[in-house]
């Protein structure tokens, strides 16, 4: 593999001393891009799109080429290992993704298992595509379901409003769910150096669910599998070390756990205090985010003035201290992309004054 030429996110994430604060979006590769949505469209589905290495390959690349965003996330989604596990995935247009086969009963979950990851060989021929295509530009980032959202999906059938059946489960027959959750701690970490295996140069948990729990629930629901998950992912690959990054939506309240977790980043969504939660953790991990994803349908002026207020919130930038620009959630499908380019050009001019340590 050729040598990064912008290694800038992995030094962020490492709270490496950087010139400036590096940006790249959740969910950057989607459907308020007119190259995406031509590319789905010539796939005939999200999963057609999502199960062909050469046009994942191609989605990825498109924010790259157009806004020179400091990092590529590898286009996939979590859901595919509870897909591989044989529970019937779909994707319903104005649904979102449904599966046919939900864990309802003791025998269904006793009869989950790991997946063989060649069920999941797509997604790493993807990510050696996507390294090879990269050419050294930018680090690609790889990522998985926390073990509790992707139960929340396996349990409740699809997305929820209150995901009553799951927190039933949790508190009427816990040793249950634990069940679910061992399978998926397992099936993940596999998942994870897999990918790293095929070139991801850091990796991402979502726990988009884990916001929902109580706080001692979330401990031993949510957090104490993303432990266990990061406790077996690979930590040196190509001679440097692979960055973690655990972003629980909703997870402010808990960011020292989470910040003790074993990551090496933590991501915060946009009803977080940045500043705050930097002191909080005093430095002990990166910090990824903030930004309300909406900023992004504001005037050119507005967007740079909360670029402008996120910086500021987290402050000087210095040794030992990481920050990653990112939005508190992914991108809107309705976003201007004009807004996008505003928003990577203001990260990047304003943020060199928060950056005293020479890089």
């Amino acid at each position: 593999m050729p040598p990064l030429s912008n290694d800038i996110v992995l030094r962020a994430l490492l709270r490496e001393p950087v010139p400036y604060t590096p940006v790249w979006l959740m969910r950057q590769a989607g459907r308020y891009l007119a190259e995406y949505r031509a590319t789905r469209a010539r796939a005939g589905s999200f999963l057609a799109l999502a199960k062909s290495p050469a046009l994942a390959t191609e989605v990825t690349l498109q924010p790259i080429d157009r806004y020179g965003l400091d990092a590529a996330i590898l286009f996939s989604d979590i859901l595919t290992v509870p897909e591989a596990m044989g529970l019937g995935l779909s994707f319903a247009e104005g649904e979102g993704p449904r599966f046919e086969r939900p864990l309802r009963d003791e025998a269904s979950v006793r009869a989950l298992r790991v997946p063989p990851l060649e069920s999941l060989r797509y997604v790493f021929d993807a990510v050696a595509e996507i390294r090879k295509a990269l050419a050294g530009r930018v680090p690609l980032i790889g990522f998985c379901g926390s073990p509790f959202t992707l139960a929340c999906y396996m349990v409740e059938g699809g997305a929820s409003k209150d995901f009553g059946t799951i927190k039933s489960m949790l508190y009427k027959n816990p040793e249950l769910l634990e069940l679910i959750l061992e399978v998926n701690v397992a099936a993940s970490a596999a998942y994870l150096n897999a990918q790293i295996d095929a070139g991801a140069q850091a990796v991402m948990i979502f726990d988009t669910w884990g916001g929902i729990l109580a706080d001692g629930v979330y401990q031993r629901f949510s957090l104490n599998p993303m432990r266990a998950v990061l406790a077996q992912v690979q930590r040196e690959k190509e001679g440097r070390r692979v960055p973690s990054i655990v972003f629980t939506k909703g997870g402010a309240g808990w960011i020292e756990e989470i910040a003790q977790s074993g990551c090496d980043a933590v991501g915060l969504d946009w009803t977080a205090d940045l500043g705050a939660c930097r002191k909080r953790i005093a430095d002990r991990c990166a910090l990824q985010g903030n930004l309300d994803p909406h900023v992004l349908f504001a005037k050119d002026s507005d967007i740079e003035r909360e670029v402008e207020h996120t910086l500021t919130r987290f402050g000087e930038v210095g040794e030992g201290a990481g920050h990653v620009f990112n939005l508190g959630h992914g991108i809107s499908q309705f976003t201007p992309p004009d807004a996008v380019a505003v928003l990577v050009s203001a990260v990047k001019s304003q943020s060199r004054a928060f950056h005293k340590v020479s890089a």
